[in-house]
């Protein structure tokens, strides 16, 4: 059994692994809040109770150096070795969330998949991965001739680069409101939706009626711009999620060129799959595909969404199996699969 892990900087979800005949099944999984537990150990003894597990991995946001990681959302700080001795498990890792989401890539199947744009499927090459949720996160799956082998990065925190008088303005209202520098991650995640949606309210002057003001006030502002926006029943929240969708398309495309992403692109992250009618609508893609002379180059390259909320979670788990397999030489995966 296999335990692996999801870590945000406000929930934490766990699963339990398993492999039938060479694919991960899990037998159970459960999402805890991370505000209301004083660390993951915590939460990881309460998920296993009495069980025992052969290794165990989770994905986390940031950073990890030697084992290490300090949380920014939350006052945490992972040490693998600590973890391991504290939780007795023999086989336990940390890796970067998108690191993780990037190893979830090759365990789901076509129907965990949307394809936006076919491209050209038969090239073979790196492949990108960019995740828009709580933060942005970007990964690269470098291909050594055999196998994508997924790699962090902070690239979410690279300067947020505006391409039109909007997000010149835009980036002038949240340079005023952070009072600094501003990153793509300020304008492409949950939080960034809200930021463009207050500036089209704030310097463009959309208009922002009573009943949207005291439903933006009291629920999660993010789920009612997107819902309103999608039924468009706002021409505000229209307008935002337009801006940030073409925006994250752009920022996929600038991702797509600095690593030549040739066999494709991956959108990952839990805000794809709730808009999947608006990037179907070609706002993205334009954006995506809008690099001048490189254009061609873009338009080749197939762009994937993945559906599957539990793609870092079946990451997670492909790596604890594998990392554990090299170190003690048993490899459940190989065990499980029947001639």
């Amino acid at each position: 059994m296999i335990l692996a892990g999801d870590v945000g900087g406000t929930k934490v979800h766990l699963g339990l692994y398993d492999f039938v005949d060479g694919r991960l099944e899990c037998s159970r999984e459960r999402r805890y809040a991370a505000g209301e537990y004083s660390g993951l150990e915590e939460i990881v003894k309460e998920f296993l109770g009495s069980l025992q597990v052969t290794a165990a991995c989770f994905g986390v946001p940031g950073p990890v150096r030697d084992g290490r990681l300090r949380l920014t959302n939350l006052p945490w700080t992972l040490d693998s070795r600590k973890l391991a001795a504290n939780l007795s498990i023999t086989h336990l890792f940390l890796i970067n969330d998108l690191e993780a989401n990037g190893y979830g890539v090759a365990e789901l199947s076509t129907e965990q998949i949307y394809t936006l744009s076919e491209g050209d499927p038969s090239q073979i090459g790196n492949r990108a991965l960019i995740a828009a949720g709580t933060g942005l996160g970007e990964s690269l799956l470098i291909w050594n001739g055999h196998n994508h082998i997924p790699y962090p990065s902070e690239g979410g925190h690279a300067d947020y680069a505006p391409r039109n008088e909007d997000e010149i303005d835009l980036l002038r209202f949240l340079k005023q409101k952070y009072q600094g520098r501003i990153s793509f991650e300020r304008v492409i995640s949950g939080p960034g939706l809200t930021n463009i949606y207050e500036f089209l309210r704030e310097v463009r002057g959309l208009d922002e009626p009573a009943w949207l003001s005291e439903r933006i006030a009291a629920e999660d502002p993010n789920a009612v711009i997107t819902e309103l926006a999608l039924a468009a029943k706002s021409e505000i929240c229209e307008r935002a999620l337009e801006i940030f969708v073409s925006a994250y398309g752009a920022e996929a495309g600038n991702l797509a060129l600095k690593l030549l992403s040739v066999g494709g692109v991956y959108v990952g992250g839990g805000i794809a799959p709730r808009i999947l009618e608006k990037l179907r609508d070609g706002a993205f893609m334009r954006a995506f595909t809008d690099k001048g002379r490189l254009s061609p180059l873009l338009e080749n390259m197939p762009v994937r969404i993945i559906l599957e909320s539990r793609a870092a979670l079946l990451g997670a788990a492909a790596y604890a199996e594998a990392r554990a397999a090299e170190l003690s030489g048993i490899s459940p995966r190989a065990a499980s699969v029947k001639f």
